[in-house]
This record gives structure tokens, C-alpha cells and sequence, in this order.
């Protein structure tokens, strides 16, 4: 029997998914799965070829509204010379009825978007109401549209970024200028950038603590992005044992995350230093900040169910709008 199904490029996919929509999916998403009506495996991983390239596997269901599918997403670090994007990904949709194919699609805006989303969502019920200050710690894909997101879920009158080529900086403030923000220039150090800042956002491809703790303010949120492995460090020891730590997932995080794992390994404290999860968060049934003193850190892995929630909601519109090729297998 002939499945048929919808072909969605990046343009497509991109066009039919705004932020503050997507931000509202995620939110929705984080809570179903903290609900436990997901079924998501941590993801699987391969490092590939003589480069130990990435690529990972990652399938969600959801229980309601039924959502079904997968994402392969990979990372390869020399396709700059190759002129294409080091982190790619498609994501495919399943008729959760019959498990046959519905959507095959881009995925590396959803990835890029839905990552951002997702870390508005944890500003949105972890930084101070009246943050205004953000700093952000590198300037590739997922700065860009950590700013976009982050404003709107906060006023932000004051953005700082810093990454270590000095181009790189004054390229991003030139292309991000008036991105519903005040004040963006470019820190002459990451200390600069940090101190003083009530949001900070590490995005960055670093294997080793990007920040002292001693930059980071009382109050301060901060968002870490990068360092997804184990053997890799985003923050410094002393940053993540003084805050109140919050995960999209504590099943990955205590596998994926060099920030927890690497910390409990050493002794600087234990899995229950994870306060807990994202979706726990929304769904009221946790309150990390105990006083507008703590730090919080969101340490964000990316999971499947916001690919797949993220995917269905561009489906559903494509299908609404005629969007898309339509094709049989």
C-alpha cells in the first residue's frame, strides 16, 4: 500500500512556525512530558568516521493530542569547508494510528527554533519578572535566535555578547540589531558580557567552563546550551553547585550532561542537586527560586518530544495552507 506524505523544505518549515507559537508549543510539550504522558528514550548516539562526528537518533510519542515521530540530527564539525551548516537534522512524522510516514521535513530550523523556545519557556518561570539584562556567550546560529526568543518573554534593554573572535562579535550586533531589544554591543571579554547580567546564555561549541562563577550575580538565570556531552563543561563546578539546577530531562541529564555528570563524579554534589525538571516547572509543581537571591540554571539538552510537537504543529499548518510537496512512497 502507498503511503502518501507531505515534503516540507526549510523556507516551508520556517514560514509556518513563529516563535511565540513555537514558545507556547514548547511550554506545552516540556509539561506533558514532566506529566508523564511521553513515551522518549534518551537518545541514541553515534560518533562517526575518523572525525567522531555525531549523529543521534531521537523518537518521541505523545499520548494527547497522538504525535509520533523521530528526529536524526547530525554534527559535523568540517562541513564549514563543505559550505553547509555543522548541525543538520530531519525529522520525520508518523500517522500515530497506523505508524505509517505523514511528513518528512527539515529539521534544523526546528532544532535551532524549538532549542531557543524552550529556554524562553525556563525565562519566562525562572528569571526575575523585571529581568532586563542579558548576556549572551557566543555568536553562532543559536545566539541569534536565543535573542529573538528571549525577547519576547522579557524586556531586554541592555544585551551583551561576547564570543572570542572579535568579527564574530561585530557581526552579530550589526545583523541583530533591532531585534526588539535596547542597547546590544559587543563585551570585550566574556567577564565583561557576564557580570551585572540577569539572564546569562552560554551557547557555545566549548568542551571546557566558559564563565567563572564569581561573574555570575545573585539572582542571575543562566541558560546553558552547549557542552551536550559528558566529556564536555559549559559552566564551572562552583557555578552549578551554588544554583538551583533545573533540566529538561533528568533521565538525560544524568547521562548526557558533562555539567552534572562530570560534578557528581568529582563529589561537588549528587543527583538530587537536580531540583528538577522544566515541564515540573510549568506544571506548578516545583518552585526552584527560593529567594530572589538564587541563581537558577537551566542546563538544556534538547529532546525529542519538542522536535516531534514542533513538527506536528508545522504539519498541521501545512496541511491547513496547502504548504509543502506532496508525495507518495
Amino acid at each position: 500500500m502507498s503511503q502518501h506524505f507531505r515534503l516540507l523544505t526549510e523556507p516551508q518549515v520556517a514560514a509556518l512556525l513563529p516563535l511565540p507559537d513555537l514558545i507556547a508549543a514548547m511550554e506545552t510539550a516540556l509539561a506533558r512530558f514532566s506529566a508523564g504522558d511521553v513515551l522518549q528514550p534518551v537518545r541514541s548516539v553515534l560518533m562517526v568516521g575518523p572525525q567522531q562526528a555525531y549523529f543521534g537518533l531521537m523518537p518521541a510519542s505523545v499520548a494527547e493530542p497522538p504525535q509520533l515521530g523521530a528526529k536524526l540530527v547530525t554534527v559535523f564539525s568540517g562541513n564549514a569547508a563543505k559550505g553547509l551548516p555543522s548541525h543538520l537534522a530531519t525529522i520525520l512524522l508518523l500517522d500515530p494510528d497506523t505508524g505509517s510516514l505523514i511528513a518528512l521535513m527539515d529539521g534544523r530550523y526546528i532544532t535551532e527554533a524549538r532549542t531557543a523556545a524552550v529556554s524562553a519557556v525556563s525565562a519566562r518561570h525562572l528569571a526575575a519578572p523585571d529581568a532586563s539584562s542579558l548576556a549572551i556567550i557566543g555568536t553562532g546560529v543559536q545566539a541569534r535566535s536565543h535573542l529573538e526568543a528571549l525577547a519576547l518573554v522579557r524586556p531586554l534593554a541592555d544585551v551583551r555578547v561576547w564570543s572570542p573572535q572579535a568579527r564574530s562579535r561585530e557581526r552579530f550586533v550589526a545583523d541583530m540589531q533591532g531585534h526588539g531589544v535596547g542597547t546590544l554591543r559587543a563585551a570585550a571579554s566574556a567577564e565583561e558580557a557576564v557580570r551585572g547580567a540577569a539572564i546569562v546564555v552560554l551557547v557555545t561549541s566549548s568542551p571546557a567552563p566558559v564563565v567563572d562563577d564569581a561573574w555570575v550575580a545573585p539572582g542571575a538565570h543562566v541558560i546553558s546550551v552547549g557542552a551536550c556531552r559528558p566529556d564536555q563543561r559549559e559552566m564551572p563546578p562552583a557555578l552549578v553547585t551554588r544554583a538551583r539546577l533545573v533540566v529538561d530531562s533528568r533521565a538525560a541529564a544524568l547521562v548526557e550532561s558533562g555539567d552534572i555528570v562530570q560534578g557528581i563524579r568529582e563529589g561537588h554534589f549528587t543527583a538530587a542537586h537536580v531540583v528538577g525538571e522544566l515541564g515540573e516547572v510549568v506544571l506548578g509543581r516545583i518552585t526552584p527560586r527560593r529567594s530572589p537571591q538564587d541563581v537558577t540554571v537551566f542546563k538544556s539538552l534538547g529532546m525529542a518530544v519538542e522536535d516531534v510537537a514542533a513538527a506536528d504543529l508545522v504539519y498541521r499548518r501545512a496541511v491547513e495552507t496547502g504548504a509543502g510537496t506532496a508525495l507518495t512512497l
